[in-house]
């Protein structure tokens, strides 16, 4: 019974941490794609700009994985996140986004099977340690589509992420898109 909880520990952190490098991988690319000032773009005051995505994904990870897993020190500031109007250049937030995944995964890998289904309260919510996880993943992705669908917006073109499926081919490099 050990052994099938831990290959399920290392099943579910494995995919998770798979989803969180690929997604950020197409994060950077896009912010290579795209000009400080489109980053920084809003459409309109209703809307975010790119910038502020990636520093609200940057603030989201630190609280809800290295402060809601870890008992690390909670400085997020998330309506700061959201207000600001200007930020670091394309290059700078690649770099902090870089680095906080590379943190956040560093965290997860050390998670053991018996902390799964622990209780913790990150941002005021009470859920088991299994579903942080899934949950940071799924707003990683919410917003890295964001992104994604504003960059080809402002670029007017396909990011080739999905190339390999033309033609019904079947064999490609991802395991999952």
């Amino acid at each position: 019974m050990a052994l099938q909880v831990e290959a399920f520990r290392d099943a579910f952190i494995g995919s998770a941490v798979e989803r969180l490098r690929q997604q950020t991988d197409r994060i950077v690319d896009c912010l290579g794609k795209l000009d400080d000032g489109q980053i920084w773009s809003r459409g309109n005051e209703s809307s975010n700009s790119i910038g502020n995505i990636v520093v609200h994904l940057v603030g989201n990870l630190g609280q809800w994985v290295l402060h809601g897993l870890w008992g690390g020190e909670d400085l997020r500031d998330r309506d700061a996140e959201f207000a600001a109007r200007l930020g670091p250049g394309k290059v700078e937030l690649a770099q902090l986004l870089t680095a906080r995944v590379d943190e956040v995964i560093d965290s997860l890998k050390a998670i053991p099977s018996e902390r799964l289904l622990e209780m913790v309260q990150p941002q005021g919510y009470r859920l088991p340690v299994m579903e942080v996880v899934t949950h940071i993943t799924e707003h990683f992705y919410y917003h890295g589509g964001q992104i994604l669908l504003l960059t080809k917006l402002y670029l007017d073109q396909d990011l080739g992420y999905y190339r390999h499926l033309a033609g019904n081919r079947k064999e490609h490099a991802e395991s999952v898109p």
